[in-house]
């Protein structure tokens, strides 16, 4: 089953954010716990919560993620702060109790005047004291772009937390597209090397969602700017290798694009259209597990993530001096075609709309030399053509 999804409102309930999600298509969602920008949240209703569940189950809805609120700071030093977005943390995984087999995804927070390895710190001691032992809600830290002292700009920033929070067997990751390919990982040009650096420093038992966005901005610039399907940085092949590899495919994926409800369809529908039959998946159970792909794996000399010797300290996730070929996606019975400039999530459904849509708006991703992330921006492969979210 091919888990996709998108941001869905619950401003209407949880009924009605079920009932929109099956509407366009997705057998997955994400939602906000309580508002984005403030510590605000709706209160319970169990009658609609257990239509919501029955709805879900009914129509193979699964894997519901709740996103938390962009105002909390696991990383922050501040007394009081840490009390509010503790508390805050504790009240959304009690909340998520009512939803079995729900995951909770949070970013990580961003350290001010702390140095890397007290921010780390800080984030372990936050999600420790939040997090309730009863709770069966598998707690997700979002990969980040590296901006301004963001905790989980690198995968080993992530391990760290993780090794020093007790609670580190029960903790897991969520990969962003745009984040790790703004944050240095060319993910375009080289994604089983990306893929065998997650499995060496994190495990990739620990991957257990991922958000598709594309990116506005380009490789290694730190800045987190989601862009539609296929109209950024990271361009539609990527993505049509990234939903049918067989370490991911089996993930569910959630989209966070600029869209409204209409275009969420529009790219589910597009993304359905490019993934295999997974007729492939006897051809490649070996590669199923984690450890050994990883082992297998023969990433590009030029686009390794660079080793760091303390995992809290940001180290260059991309170092290449040369440009590297394109990575095939992966062989199936029903092969997906990605040599030819890719379609937008925004083309009609006759083939006369998909070819003029193709023409005007599919970016042509261009084979670059990987950059090295930091303060300089990388260069780009591609000219998007959508407004910053």
């Amino acid at each position: 089953m091919f888990r996709i999804g998108s941001h869905i409102t619950s401003s209407k309930g949880y009924l009605a954010m079920g009932k929109l999600a099956h509407g366009i298509g997705a057998t997955t969602l994400q939602f906000f716990v309580r508002n984005p920008r403030g510590g605000r949240a709706r209160p319970l209703d169990p009658n609609d919560i257990a239509a919501f569940n029955r709805f879900a189950g009914e129509n193979d809805i699964s894997d519901i993620l709740a996103h938390a609120s962009y105002v909390l700071n696991l990383a922050t030093p501040e007394p009081d702060k840490q009390k509010f977005v503790r508390e805050t943390v504790r009240d959304d995984l009690l909340r998520l109790a009512h939803f079995p087999g729900a995951m909770y995804n949070i970013h990580p927070g961003a350290r001010k005047d702390s140095s890397p390895e007290e921010a780390v710190r800080l984030v372990a001691e936050s999600i420790d004291a939040a997090y309730p032992e009863e709770s069966g809600t598998t707690f997700l830290l979002e990969t980040m772009s590296g901006h301004g002292g963001e905790v989980g700009g690198t995968f080993e920033d992530l391990a760290a937390v993780i090794r020093a929070s007790r609670n580190g067997k029960r903790l897991g990751v969520c990969l962003d597209t745009c984040h790790v390919f703004t944050a240095g990982y060319d993910i375009v040009n080289d994604l089983d090397a990306v893929l065998k650096h997650f499995d060496k420093v994190l495990g990739l038992r620990r991957l257990r969602a991922v958000h598709l966005n594309d990116s506005l901005m380009e490789l290694g610039s730190h800045r987190d700017r989601h862009a539609k399907i296929g109209e950024g940085h990271i361009g539609l092949d990527a993505f049509a290798r990234i939903i049918n590899h067989p370490l991911l495919r089996d993930l569910p994926f959630y989209l966070e694009t600029p869209n409204e409800l209409k275009g969420y369809g529009e790219e589910i529908a597009l993304l359905k259209s490019l993934r295999s039959d997974g007729a492939s998946k006897k051809k490649t159970a070996k590669a199923a597990k984690p450890t050994q792909a990883a082992k297998s794996a023969k990433p590009s000399k030029t686009a390794k993530p660079v080793k760091s010797a303390k995992p809290v300290k940001t180290p260059e996730a991309v170092k290449t001096g040369k440009a590297v070929k394109t990575a095939a996606a992966p062989k199936t019975r029903k092969t997906v075609k990605t040599e030819k400039p890719a379609r937008t999530a925004h083309s009609d459904k006759t083939a006369k709309a998909d070819k003029t849509a193709a023409a005007k708006t599919s970016p042509r991703t261009k084979k670059v030399p990987a950059r090295t992330p930091g303060p300089s921006a990388g260069k780009s492969t591609g000219k998007p053509k959508t407004a910053a979210r």
